[in-house]
């Protein structure tokens, strides 16, 4: 778990929410506008207008702080697996998502932030790893348990590789993420996703 949830034990004043938001704010914008190695814990305090100190009692790296506001960014995009309706309805699921999936992934902000996360790899393995620990890794075990029941409910074909299926998405989502010639819009980014999950099996060929 990342130590920002981790909560202080002994006597002193309460955590201030408001704090709390106004960091992760804040790493956010100076994560976009400087990049990982401009981000630094002086500048991220300033600009949320708070004492190091003050950070440094909720987050103990930056790579954790950084981890941390760039899942806070991405938590407003709806998961499919976010959801109480039966694995068989997984289709339909996706298809009441597609908007809100589409308009997220055009948005400039998330470009940059993945590119920024991507590109950390080399330089700051540590904010990767965070990331990677923290948040990937519970997000991929909550896609794999929803692909299990899919495939349980005849949605997916009973051999269907479903690690393999998420690095599908993973990959191709990210190829057109980054890898677009020009900035795509929210309806090439529909037509793109209903491409995908068409050839994998979630909806059918028009």
């Amino acid at each position: 778990m990342s130590s920002k949830r981790e909560q202080p034990s002994g006597p002193g004043r309460p955590r201030d929410p408001a704090a709390d938001t106004a960091i992760l704010r804040a790493a956010l914008e100076v994560l976009i506008e400087q990049g990982v190695a401009g981000a630094s814990i002086d500048r991220i305090a300033k600009r949320a207008d708070v004492a190091k100190v003050t950070v440094y009692r909720r987050w103990s790296s930056k790579e954790d702080l950084l981890a941390d506001a760039i899942e806070a960014a991405r938590e407003k995009i709806p998961a499919a697996d976010e959801t109480d309706r039966p694995a068989e309805d997984l289709p339909g699921i996706i298809d009441r998502l597609l908007p809100q999936w589409s308009e997220a992934l055009t948005h400039p902000r998330l470009r940059v932030l993945s590119a920024r996360l991507l590109g950390a790899g080399p330089d700051h393995p540590r904010l990767l790893a965070a990331y990677r620990e923290h948040h990937l890794k519970p997000r991929r075990e909550r896609a794999l348990a929803t692909l299990r029941r899919a495939r349980d409910a005849g949605v997916l074909p009973p051999e269907a590789d479903l690690d393999m299926l998420i690095d599908m998405m993973n990959g191709a989502i990210t190829q057109f993420l980054l890898l677009s010639q020009d900035a795509p819009t929210p309806a090439e980014a529909r037509e793109y996703l209903e491409r995908l999950f068409r050839q994998i099996g979630f909806r059918q060929a028009p």
